[in-house]
């Protein structure tokens, strides 16, 4: 009996090179392709800023490539598995594999191994250069692309709820005492009647409460429009609102988005999304690692049988229902329905069973 996890050292390193720089190819591939067409539908409104030039084009290029690095990385370990065992049951490697005694299990050891590797390179890429490519280019298409400083600490287009009313803010600068409000409208309301409207140039927070200058009100049953120089509001309304109303947590690495986690609950406010998001920025990359086995169908079987094709229309129907159900569970966390680390981490541990129950029952 064969109890070894892992062939012998010259067939486990044939099988992680040859999947690893399949893989790495594939991302490459798609990443310069889906620029390209990304681009081809962003340079118009990049260059219609007055100013911009190809200077802006490259630097979209360079805040966009980790996104779509981010976003394709497990398509691109899926697709890359499918290559390698397609490509190696074709040409009966996979047969002389068996042949030799190596099982299912130690052929695709050495893959997944290698995406755990890949895994731990790509939360780290994430972490460091993800999330600051995401919040400048954020920023930046919130201005319509025009002159904003990078990692300028300004949040944009704010809303927050005070009782009945919402309150909008399109420029949120500084934080604490020191926070400033741009281009502020309140919807004053009566459970969801909209009694008035509240537009302000800018606002200060006044310890308590918010000074608003050059400020013009909308009576909705008069019709009358009044305006006054200043305005105070809000005594109850806290800077911590304001500055935590947008934690994207796209644009937080790891344990910045842990404290505006722990921020957000001592401040009273729900952190069912934001912790959802929070372990999914592990099983996120952690992904990759189950490719190999959904994908490992496309590894067995007689090439010579016919079925080649549909072993590997299947392994990627397993790989593209896994990405299916993780969104889904995702955004089901998002609106509270799912308890965080369900959303999170359900999917992985559900498609890790159907993986190894589809290798087990059909090769083992």
């Amino acid at each position: 009996m064969n109890i070894h996890f892992f062939p012998s050292r010259p067939i486990a390193w044939y099988l992680a090179k040859t999947f690893l720089v399949r893989a790495i190819a594939v991302l490459a591939s798609l990443v310069f392709l889906l620029m390209i067409l990304d681009l081809l539908g962003e340079s118009g409104r990049i260059l219609a800023q007055p100013g911009n030039g190809e200077e802006q084009l490259w630097r979209y290029v360079s805040l966009r490539i980790p996104q779509l690095i981010q976003q394709f990385a497990p398509f691109a370990i899926l697709l890359g598995t499918l290559i390698t065992f397609a490509s190696m049951n074709q040409h009966s490697e996979i047969i002389a594999m068996k042949a030799a005694g190596i099982s299912a299990h130690q052929i695709i050891a050495p893959l997944m191994l290698t995406s755990l590797v890949f895994a731990g390179f790509l939360f780290v890429f994430n972490e460091r250069f993800a999330t600051r490519a995401t919040a400048a280019l954020n920023a930046w298409e919130d201005v319509g692309y025009g002159a904003v400083p990078p990692e300028s600490g300004t949040k944009t287009n704010v809303w927050i709820r005070a009782g009945d009313d919402l309150i909008f803010a399109r420029q949120v600068m500084g934080g604490g005492r020191d926070t400033r409000l741009s281009g502020v409208r309140i919807y004053d309301r009566e459970g969801t009647t909209l009694v008035a409207t509240t537009e302000a140039e800018s606002g200060r927070y006044a310890r308590p409460g918010w000074e608003l200058s050059n400020v013009r009100r909308f009576d909705v049953n008069s019709g009358v429009v009044s305006r006054v120089p200043s305005l105070k509001i809000g005594d109850d309304i806290l800077p911590i609102q304001f500055t935590l109303a947008s934690v994207d947590p796209d644009e937080q690495d790891f344990w910045m988005l842990r404290r505006s986690i722990d921020e957000l609950e001592r401040a009273g406010r729900s952190i069912r999304s934001a912790e959802a998001n929070w372990w999914h920025k592990i099983s996120g990359p952690l992904s990759g690692v189950l490719m190999p086995l959904l994908a490992a169908i496309a590894a067995f079987g007689l090439a010579r049988s016919g079925q080649l094709f549909m072993r590997a229309v299947v392994g990627m129907g397993l790989g593209f229902s896994y990405f299916v159900a993780d969104n889904f569970a995702l955004a089901l966390g998002n609106f509270g329905a799912y308890p965080p680390f369900l959303a999170a981490w359900g999917p992985f541990f559900l498609f890790l069973l159907i993986g190894e129950t589809v290798l087990v029952r059909t090769e083992e």
